[in-house]
């Protein structure tokens, strides 16, 4: 008899809150790997695809009910990665702007670096969250999507910087960022909250793909 494994869904949800990486973590209240942090997820259910049921364990366990950018991240099916039972896990990667705190009780936002030992395999499927952000964030338009509907390029710059773990010039930033074919579309409107002259408002412009990349071995 082939035997039955159960496939569940976890999510890597990312967003930059109070100027860090930070990811959506649940604190288990029960073993094994009681009180530690953990990414939400839940098991699928036998008639819904797997992006229906990321979408609904966004809603239902992140209380996340917003649209946000969501893909499929990785699988993870090594045989000890829960000391239960054997369980695959299909991983999805989401990228927000700025959340209010969750209302789930033991949900919070929490900064990727303060998440060094988390429950099951979970530090590592973030990891490769991490990386995969950001990675996107130098061939596509994605980091806008950690943006408001309308923001600066100093505001957009911010989440390059935290996200990549770097400081970047602000006058090549914005050159790059400026002639990418389609990445920024101008408002017309601009804005002081920043101090100082005010400032272009953009926002994210039709582009999916970089042309030329925003390239993290590049030299300023």
């Amino acid at each position: 008899m082939v035997p039955s494994i159960p496939v569940s869904v976890d999510l890597v949800v990312l967003t930059v809150r109070c100027n860090a990486l930070s990811t959506l973590v649940w604190r288990r209240d029960n073993p094994p790997f009681m009180r530690r942090w953990s990414v939400p997820g839940g098991f699928i259910q036998l008639d819904e695809d797997l992006p229906d049921a990321a979408r609904r364990i966004l809603s239902e366990r992140a209380g996340m009910p917003t649209p946000i950018h969501l893909e499929q991240l990785q699988t993870y099916g090594y045989p000890d990665r829960d000391p239960r039972q054997r369980v695959l896990s299909v991983a999805y990667l989401g990228l927000a702007p700025d959340l209010p705190a969750s209302e789930k009780a033991h949900m919070a936002w929490v900064p990727v670096s303060e998440l060094t030992v988390m429950a099951f395999d979970h530090r590592r499927i973030l990891l490769d969250g991490i990386e995969r952000a950001r990675a996107k964030l130098e061939y596509t338009s994605l980091g806008a999507a950690f943006c408001p509907p309308e923001f600066t390029v100093a505001d957009l710059r911010r989440v390059y910087e935290i996200v990549w773990g770097r400081s970047l010039d602000p006058r090549n930033f914005h050159r790059k960022v400026t002639k990418a074919e389609g990445f920024l579309l101008e408002t017309g409107d601009t804005t002081t909250r920043d101090g100082g002259r005010p400032a272009k408002l953009y926002r994210r412009g039709p582009a999916e793909l970089l042309h030329p990349p925003m390239l993290r071995s590049l030299k300023e």
